[in-house]
């Protein structure tokens, strides 16, 4: 069974809530799971006009959903990438995602602003990447 190995090398900064490099050997399946926005199972944004606590919570609420139909599970994820329409919300982020990572060995992480989403009024995205065994 493959099993990822997360790390944050001593000659790097120490990163806040993701790790710098993870490395998996071994057999196993990779997954990619697509960019998940804060819609509900309607279709609707989360919340009020310009929530961003509220879109960003379902998108992980997604991303969970995502998980769960491959077998996974957020303590599988190996790479995460986070969009957001504005930086000044990095706070927020980091308080709902540390509620799904695991913070102890949290996933590789690329966090950056953006101008425009495919969906108007979206204010984040968060895709992944999963490592599991065969």
């Amino acid at each position: 069974m493959a099993k990822p190995r997360f790390l944050n090398p001593p000659t790097l900064y120490k990163p806040p809530g993701y790790s710098h490099v993870v490395e998996v050997r071994g057999p196993g399946r990779i997954v990619y799971i697509a960019g998940q926005l804060g819609l509900d199972a309607q279709g609707k944004l989360a919340g009020a006009a310009g929530d961003f606590r509220a879109q960003s919570t379902q998108a992980f609420e997604n991303l969970k959903y995502a998980l769960e139909s491959v077998g996974a599970a957020f303590g599988d994820i190996v790479k995460l990438n986070n969009y957001l329409k504005d930086m000044s919300h990095l706070p927020i982020l980091r308080e709902v995602r540390d509620k799904y990572v695991n913070v102890s060995a949290p996933p590789a992480s690329t966090t950056v602003e953006i101008s425009k989403f495919a969906l108007e009024g979206a204010l984040f995205e968060v895709e992944a990447v999963v490592m599991l065994a065969e």
